[in-house]
């Protein structure tokens, strides 16, 4: 999608130029629960409910229940496990378990995020290296749909190649032409546990700053202020912005030294 919007000179937001939608109610109680969901991401949908009226709205759990699913949320904590597997898709482990991360395109991550606008909503994908925090790429979509994710992988593998592609368990990520387009690459798959977001701890650390930084504090009104903004700051993450964790250099320091 991207390319295609690159040839015709449009921005790259322009193929998803209107944003989900749902009533003023929902989007208010979305914008709540986006934002108290980073706090306490191991609320599900009985505790957010309850945080929810205590904020005074008057909401059920089967309301909340389905606004987290719209916004792909769920509590972090371990699940029994209560469903068998489709035999035919093919399981792979988390390989980043003891693993120590020592150079860049070592390991590369990726996540969705919910992001809210005045009047809608849109998703938000990226690939992150995982030593250095770069983020790679990124891309908007209106839908859950695997095609935005994998334009950015097509995007990411033009500027490197990892050793190891970490994600969730998601069904984007486990589609058969995202996994396919990994294997052509000769990379390792990794896949962090079911509810266990804290497997891909640097894209969720990378989610927080985000929002705190930037679409709280802007509120973008339209996909393609959305989309102007997300650039703006993403050059600034990668390339202005300190990280103490990398001896105050910044990511794009670290990925191209």
């Amino acid at each position: 999608m991207r390319r295609q919007c690159e040839l015709i000179g449009l921005n790259r937001a322009s193929y998803y130029y209107r944003a989900a939608s749902e009533t003023a109610f929902n989007l208010e109680l979305m914008r709540c629960i986006d934002e108290q969901y980073l706090k306490t991401p191991f609320y599900g949908r009985l505790r957010m409910t309850v945080h929810l009226q205590r904020l005074g709205h008057a909401v059920n759990h089967k309301r909340v229940q389905r606004l987290m699913q719209v916004m792909g949320l769920q509590a972090i904590y371990p699940k029994r496990r209560t469903t068998v597997a489709d035999a035919g898709q093919r399981k792979y482990p988390y390989l980043l378990r003891n693993l120590t991360v020592e150079h860049p395109n070592q390991v590369w991550a990726t996540d969705i995020t919910y992001v809210p606008l005045a009047q809608g909503f849109m998703y938000l994908v990226v690939i992150m290296d995982w030593f250095s925090r770069y983020v790679l790429t990124w891309e908007l979509s209106n839908t859950l749909d695997g095609l935005f994710c994998l334009d950015a992988l097509e995007t990411a593998l033009t500027i490197g190649r990892p050793d190891i592609f970490n994600s969730d368990q998601g069904v984007q990520f486990t589609a058969t032409a995202f996994t396919a387009r990994l294997e052509r690459a000769e990379v390792r798959i990794s896949r962090a546990g079911q509810g266990r977001a804290f497997d891909n701890i640097f894209v969720e650390r990378l989610w927080r700053t985000l929002k705190y930084e930037d679409i709280y504090l802007h509120r973008y009104a339209t996909v393609h202020a959305l989309a102007d903004g997300l650039e703006r700051y993403f050059v600034f993450y990668n390339q202005e912005r300190p990280h103490q964790s990398l001896d105050n250099r910044t990511p794009a320091e670290v990925y191209w030294a």
